[in-house]
C-alpha cells in the first residue's frame, strides 16, 4: 500500500486528486506499478492497493479505500477482477465513495467471467475460492453516479479462443463481458488481457480520461 503526495501546483487545477489502483485475479499491486507510476507523474496521489484475490476481505479493502479518499475527488483504475471489487466498493455507498467521479476498468468481466464459470462447472473451485463471488456476477447495468469507462482488448492470446471458438476476446475476457448499459464509454485496443496494463497507448488514454471534466 503506497501513498504519495500531491504536487501543490496540481491541486487547484485537477478535478480528480487521487486515484485508487486495483489489480486482478492471481496478481498483486506489483503488476500495477508502471501504471501507478505514470499516474503519479501526472500529478495524482496514488493508492496501489494489494489484496488477496482468492480470499478478498472486502471490509478491509473498503476501509483502506475510504481512508485514502477521504473527502477528495477520486477515481478508481482497475484491471480485470479489480473492476468488480470496485463495484462492490461503490455498492456499499460510504461517504468517501460518493467522491468517486470516474471508474476506469481494463479487461473487467462486468457481466461475469465465462472462464471462471467454466472452471467452477468443471469442479475447479479450489483455484478460484472466494473470487467467484465477484467473477460469477451477472451484472447488466452500471447504476452509479461515477462514470464508467470500460477498456477492452481484442487480441485473443489465452484460453478463451479454445473455450469459445470464433469469439471476440482478449484471450481471457470476452469483449461482450466488458460492456454494460449505462457506461460512459467503451474503448477497444488490439491488446491481450495482461498487456492492457502495460500499454503506453492505454496509459495515455487513461490520463486523458482523468483530466477531462
Amino acid at each position: 500500500m503506497r501513498h504519495s503526495p500531491i504536487p501543490l501546483e496540481n491541486v487547484v487545477t485537477q478535478q480528480i486528486q487521487c486515484v485508487v489502483v486495483l489489480h486482478g485475479l492471481y496478481m498483486s499491486g506489483f503488476v500495477m506499478k508502471p501504471l501507478s507510476a505514470r499516474l503519479e507523474r501526472s500529478g495524482y496521489r496514488i493508492l496501489n492497493l494489494s489484496y488477496n484475490t482468492l480470499t478478498p476481505n472486502l471490509d478491509k479493502i473498503c476501509k483502506a479505500i475510504d481512508g485514502f479518499i477521504g473527502n477528495h475527488p477520486a477515481a478508481l483504475v482497475c484491471h480485470s477482477m479489480g473492476g468488480l471489487v470496485a463495484r462492490a466498493y461503490l455498492e456499499r455507498n460510504s461517504v468517501a465513495s460518493t467522491q468517486v467521479k470516474k471508474v476506469v476498468t481494463l479487461g473487467t468481466p462486468h457481466k461475469g467471467s465465462a472462464i471462471a464459470k467454466h472452471m467452477h462447472d468443471k469442479g475447479l473451485e479450489l483455484l478460484l475460492k472466494n473470487s467467484v463471488e465477484f467473477l460469477l456476477s451477472r451484472n447488466q447495468d452500471w447504476p452509479f453516479n461515477a462514470k464508467l469507462y470500460s477498456i477492452a482488448g481484442d487480441l485473443p492470446i489465452g484460453l478463451m479462443p479454445l473455450l469459445q471458438k470464433g469469439s471476440q476476446s482478449d484471450g481471457t475476457v470476452l469483449l461482450e463481458e466488458t460492456k454494460l448499459n449505462g457506461m460512459a464509454e467503451h474503448k477497444v485496443f488490439h491488446l491481450s488481457h495482461t498487456s492492457l496494463i502495460y500499454s503506453r497507448a492505454v496509459m495515455d488514454y487513461i490520463c486523458d480520461l482523468l483530466k477531462t471534466p
